[in-house]
């Protein structure tokens, strides 16, 4: 017995020192060749004249999606790849081409609008945004945003993501939120980031918090924009009412060299912010509650400018239809209540040319059984016009 178990000792022992030295002789072999094969690509040994042909000659030729993905391939190569690719492609006010996902962030182009179309599944209570004129037969179809209705005892919110099968505030495809009052009347648009990059995120506060030693992060929340719906007391026939302000926006943007914030890359990530809060030297982090209350938000200053309007543009009476009517130039077929078009509201003293109060900045209309077209433009980005057409899904018995 003795001698089995220094046998199974010495076994025992032999094995330890064999595990020590595999594991010192395989360590430094992994450390070496792991930053070579990440890091190092044959495709970075490109002169960088020849990289810059090749990705522009790309940029210039696929124009559309899908073949647009050719160009996020290419960034994605590696980090040479991803700089000049950065430089090629410009924002979207530029382009007019959505490439990247913070384009959805970017305002539209000011010459033509972007076409889009929304598919609503009310099974799911899900709001599908996809880039193009109207549903094609083989469902290839970009996907740009994807919306998620959730009722509550005094609100309603659209959850807004990246992709259609995450919604969870958490998570780094976290768009934004769309946030109604009881009646239905009042939508506020919250944004994960801060429209302008060279505005500095201020910590949001929370009407709970707690200390924890598992840390939970919820995103920022910054109030870009808010929608009132006139109350229809008489009860009286017609289109719905709406008014949009826009706080990040000024007045000025809409005028001839005026400008609107564009961001050009998105926020830190849930993990970025993570190990940023948990780095401090072993305290335990304070994190706030989910609750349904969103934190006290910022909204940014202007100065002596007035931030930009929008409303509805009003329809005329067709005595044939019976009927009002707006010219929405085919992209709308199907007669709604929810069918608007959107125009600058403004003042004399602002100076805005009548052709400019009179474009439409974004239109939104019913083709048919739960698809609808989306078309938007300068200033607005894809996820501001998406959430003020999700404003309209919403029920609102007061104002009809």
């Amino acid at each position: 017995m003795k001698e089995g178990i220094g046998n199974i000792s010495k076994r025992g022992g032999e094995s330890k020192i064999w595990r020590s030295r595999a594991r010192s002789h395989v360590a430094p072999d992994r450390a070496q060749t792991e930053p070579e094969s990440t890091v190092q690509s044959p495709w970075a040994d490109l002169p960088p004249e020849l990289l810059l042909d090749i990705i522009r000659r790309v940029e210039e030729s696929e124009t559309t999606w899908p073949a647009r993905a050719v160009v996020v391939f290419c960034a994605a190569v590696c980090r040479s790849w991803r700089e000049i690719t950065k430089e090629i492609v410009k924002n979207l006010e530029q382009c007019g081409r959505i490439t990247f996902p913070i384009s959805l962030k970017q305002p539209g182009p000011r010459n033509s609008p972007i076409q889009c179309y929304i598919r609503r599944d009310g099974a799911t209570s899900t709001y599908l945004l996809f880039h193009g004129l109207m549903p094609s037969e083989g469902k290839r179809d970009k996907l740009l945003l994807a919306a998620r209705k959730v009722r509550r005892a005094t609100c309603t919110d659209f959850v807004v993501s990246l992709v259609a099968d995450e919604f969870s505030r958490a998570s780094t495809t976290y768009v934004g939120k769309l946030r109604s009052n009881f009646f239905g009347t009042k939508f506020t648009i919250y944004d994960s980031q801060p429209p302008c990059d060279s505005i500095i995120p201020a910590t949001p506060r929370s009407s709970r918090r707690f200390y924890s030693k598992q840390a939970s992060l919820s995103s920022s929340n910054y109030n870009v924009c808010t929608i009132t719906y006139e109350l229809n007391v008489l009860r009286t026939r017609g289109p719905r009412r709406m008014h949009c302000i826009l706080h990040w926006i000024p007045v000025s943007a809409i005028q001839p060299g005026g400008t609107a914030p564009t961001p050009l890359a998105f926020g830190k990530t849930f993990d970025e912010q993570l190990s940023s809060m948990t780095g401090s030297k072993g305290k335990e982090p304070v994190t706030s509650t989910s609750s349904p209350s969103l934190p006290a938000t910022p909204v940014v200053s202007l100065g002596s400018e007035d931030p930009l309007t929008l409303k509805n543009k009003a329809p005329r009476w067709h005595e044939q239809l019976q009927s009002w009517c707006l010219n929405f130039k085919g992209r709308v077929t199907v007669a709604s209540v929810k069918n608007f078009q959107l125009v600058a509201a403004v003042e004399p003293s602002h100076n805005i040319s009548p052709e400019e109060q009179e474009k439409v900045i974004l239109q939104f209309g019913k083709i048919g059984k739960d698809i609808f077209t989306m078309d938007y433009r300068y200033p607005l980005s894809a996820f501001q016009a998406f959430a003020i057409c999700l404003s309209s899904f919403d029920t609102k018995p007061a104002c009809e």
